[in-house]
């Protein structure tokens, strides 16, 4: 495989890659800095306990973030350099800044590791929600580029120029508050969930009472961030949803596989989305519910593909089952997190959990991260044939080296090791540092668990 299609195929697979340890490093921290805000409210150890086992964790999924992200860096000097070249006139702001940002998450989290034991708790805590916040704010401005590559302004044209530059435009592009805030609160939503299937997987194999409330906190603080999360996941998907109807309205009717231009629109779920045919084969249509969804009206006019030239097309029956997959997670999320406060609820007196619930939020850890993978596929490849919007196309953009498919392998090969490499360190520190002995060396192992549960 050699080309556009090598070079597309190899950094699609490391940001594939990458994407699973920055969703990760955005969503522990904030997880640890609330344990450290419980553990001092509730004067908890239990809390104090389960921040200090995480950040061990975080450490690791850092340390192969850095190494994936610094590959990112490379890749896209070495294989997109017409982009580069536009993008460091044009939007190269954000990826300044994001170097400060990932400057503070560094130093702080240094903090917190080495002197979490010799600061006093509030300082511990502001350590913590300064890592969050950096990490958060670091994955927002690399996401802001994405965002000006879907509606870039702050430049023009001219002659094969660009002229009448603003950085700051550039970077405040159209895109940029709908899609960060949906980027955000999908990966917290993400992280949740994956926290969540650890604590009810250690639940199902059970453990002396006091392990069994350590777990049974794990998942309550999992499942309480995850309510507000899937929530504003819910709000700024149907924000971006509209959004990309306005602005991004081929990706749109890509998404929701509708070819002809209708007033009342039908949305259709799931289905094969037939380019050929200009038509979508099987799936469920619900009449007006992609208007009210696009216009929030009840017959409003949605634009169909029919309505652009052809050779602007996406892959569309891809975008529509990415989509498709992506929403599907979102509902599924929903529904492990009301079904577990539903049952948490009715079963608060003894806190008992069924192992079909447990089972199930297990199983949405993985779910939730083909989630996230299916979400950024959809979002890069619903812009083809473009690279940025109406200026660059993917294959202006990418390098004309002609054998980057030789390197596949090798970094299939690095990301391999790399991805082995971080789930035995944890395994490895996890064996070492048992929960059991953790909670005596805690002073917590006859405590039956400190505090209040819940």
């Amino acid at each position: 495989m050699g080309g556009d299609a090598g070079v597309r195929t190899l950094f699609g697979m490391t940001l594939a890659f990458h994407i699973v340890y920055a969703t990760l490093g955005v969503g522990l921290p904030l997880f640890i800095a609330l344990a450290e805000i419980l553990a001092l409210r509730r004067a908890d150890p239990l809390y104090r306990l389960m921040a200090r086992r995480w950040a061990a964790v975080f450490a690791v999924f850092l340390a192969t973030g850095v190494v994936t992200g610094t590959i990112v860096a490379f890749q896209l000097q070495l294989l997109w350099p017409a982009f580069m070249r536009l993008a460091g006139q044009v939007i190269a702001l954000p990826f300044a800044i994001e170097v400060f940002a990932f400057f503070i998450e560094a130093v702080f989290t240094a903090v917190y590791l080495h002197a979490a034991d010799r600061i006093a708790p509030v300082l511990r805590i502001a350590s913590a929600l300064l890592v969050a916040v950096a990490a958060a704010a670091s994955a927002l401005l690399i996401t802001d580029v994405n965002a000006f590559m879907n509606t870039p302004t702050g430049f023009r044209v001219q002659a094969g120029r660009l002229v009448d530059i603003h950085p700051f435009q550039a970077m405040l592009n159209p895109a940029m508050p709908s899609e960060l805030a949906h980027v955000l609160v999908t990966a917290y939503l993400a992280v949740a969930l994956v926290m969540a299937a650890f604590a009810a997987r250690a639940l199902l194999r059970g453990g002396d009472p006091v392990e069994v409330a350590y777990h049974r906190r794990e998942l309550d603080l999992a499942m309480a961030l995850a309510v507000p999360a899937w929530v504003l996941t819910a709000v700024t998907g149907d924000w971006a949803g509209k959004f990309l109807d306005k602005a991004e309205p081929i990706k749109f009717a890509a998404q929701e596989g509708l070819f002809r231009t209708s007033a009342p629109a039908t949305l259709v779920i799931g289905g094969y989305a037939d380019a050929a045919t200009a038509s979508v084969r099987g799936g469920i249509p619900i009449p007006h519910l992609l208007s009210i969804l696009a216009t929030s009206s009840w017959s409003g006019s949605v634009k169909g593909l029919l309505a652009f030239p052809r050779a602007s097309w996406p892959p569309v029956a891809a975008v529509h089952l990415l989509f498709d997959a992506m929403v599907g997670v979102g509902v599924l999320a929903g529904l492990a997190v009301v079904g577990y406060w539903w049952v948490r609820w009715r079963a608060r007196a003894g806190y008992g959990l069924p192992p079909q619930l447990l089972g199930g939020l297990v199983a949405m850890g993985p779910v939730a991260m083909v989630g996230i993978e299916t979400g950024w596929i959809f979002a890069e490849l619903g812009r083809q044939p473009w690279t940025i919007e109406g200026v660059l196309t993917t294959a202006q953009a990418a390098t004309t080296y002609p054998h980057a498919g030789l390197l596949l392998l090798p970094f299939a090969l690095l990301y391999g090791l790399l991805g082995a490499g971080s789930v035995l360190a944890v395994t490895v520190h996890r064996r070492r540092h048992p929960l059991s002995e953790s909670l005596r060396e805690g002073g917590v192992a006859g405590a039956r668990g400190g505090g209040r549960e819940g």
